[in-house]
């Protein structure tokens, strides 16, 4: 078996690092982050990623998209988790994915085509309450009108579209249907997110939606954990990078043993993390059976390692780590984001756990 990426792969995410490189660089997310205001997504990269085609990924060629997998999705994930691209990519491809899996044949051609070209923005709705975030969990239902609440809902306020997961499956709720936004004030400004009440909203249930739910919460947790490797590898480079040009008593610093150590202890924790998620994303295309338990691991491992290896980098930074200027705070705080949306390392480690028997 082969775990290594195609050439057709690395030169996706060389087109994706390149586009990041030019559009992306840290004086741009800083601008981003420092809005006044409410928190927006950077409208400019995200036309420049749909133009590439990156929202077209896993949608159907049928409906003008690339056919691709999971994994595909999951190392652009990656990449813009290594830029902290302030872009709606999450929802957008997850709404995708499950009008791909559940939704009518009526509904995917209404959808899919504008999802793929960006035409429409997508999102999903899954958390409710402090802890409820997936199927047989959630309490919100379609029946006599949908009426409730559902939190941490990305770019919801820009969609025009929700997927919305009910005890029935998933539904289809258009811009207009029958709720209301409110922007929550989360650390992490690069991915905005909102509080989603819906008031008698019109949703359309997809056909296939229960049966497809825990397909899409598992490809959920697989692109987060993605996006979880891609930030805590940049926060090792940036340490060390740091460590050689910072000097002190006339040497750079990373010649002090103490910090040497902890660079290396970040390297080690985050490297070999990588296969997590791409065996996560490879079950799910290849695996079926075995991809709730590799998506809840992988969400479990990675996130916590990408909020650990934050707070290493702020300590291998000093005082300036601590500071609104530096980078540092913007990848911690998307550390942050990534280790509660879907539900905490915690939540997931038992998952994995009830889901092997043990």
């Amino acid at each position: 078996m082969n775990f290594l990426l195609s050439d057709e792969q690395l030169a996706l995410v060389d087109t994706v690092k390149a586009l990041l490189r030019d559009k992306c660089d840290p004086v741009r997310v800083h601008k981003m982050f420092d809005v006044e205001g409410d928190a927006q997504f950077d409208a400019e990269l995200w036309a420049a990623l749909c133009a590439m085609g990156i929202p077209a990924i896993a949608v159907p060629e049928a409906h003008g998209g690339m056919g691709l997998e999971l994994i595909d999705l999951a190392i652009v994930a990656e990449a813009l988790g290594h830029a902290a691209a302030p872009v709606p990519f999450l929802g957008h491809a997850l709404a995708a994915l499950a009008i791909t899996l559940g939704g009518s044949d009526e509904q995917q051609a209404k959808w899919l085509p504008r999802l793929a070209s960006g035409e429409v923005l997508g999102t999903v709705a899954f958390g409710e309450g402090k802890a409820a975030w997936l199927p047989g969990e959630w309490q919100l239902s379609a029946e006599g009108g949908l009426s409730g609440v559902k939190t941490l809902v990305p770019n919801a306020a820009e969609a025009d579209l929700i997927v919305v997961g009910l005890q029935e499956g998933l539904a289809l709720v258009e811009k207009g249907a029958g709720y209301t936004c409110a922007r929550v004030d989360s650390a992490d400004r690069t991915r905005p997110v909102d509080t989603v009440t819906f008031d008698g909203a019109a949703a359309q249930l997809l056909p296939r939606g229960k049966e497809v739910a825990s397909r899409v919460t598992d490809a959920a947790a697989a692109l987060i954990a993605a996006d979880a490797f891609g930030g805590a590898e940049r926060c090792v480079q940036m340490s060390v990078d740091y460590a050689k040009l910072r000097e002190q008593y006339g040497q750079p610093i990373a010649a002090f043993q103490g910090l040497r150590y902890q660079l290396v202890k970040m390297a080690l924790n985050t490297e070999p993390s990588r296969g997590l998620y791409w065996f996560a994303a490879h079950a799910w295309d290849a695996l079926p059976d075995k991809a709730p338990h590799a998506a809840a691991q992988a969400k479990a491992h990675l996130t916590e390692t990408y909020l650990q290896v934050t707070r290493d980098t702020v300590e291998a930074h000093g005082g300036i780590g601590f500071t609104w200027e530096h980078d540092t705070h913007i990848y911690m705080k998307r550390a942050m984001l990534d280790w509660a949306w879907l539900g905490s390392p915690s939540r997931h480690r038992q998952r994995a756990a009830d889901l092997a028997g043990w």
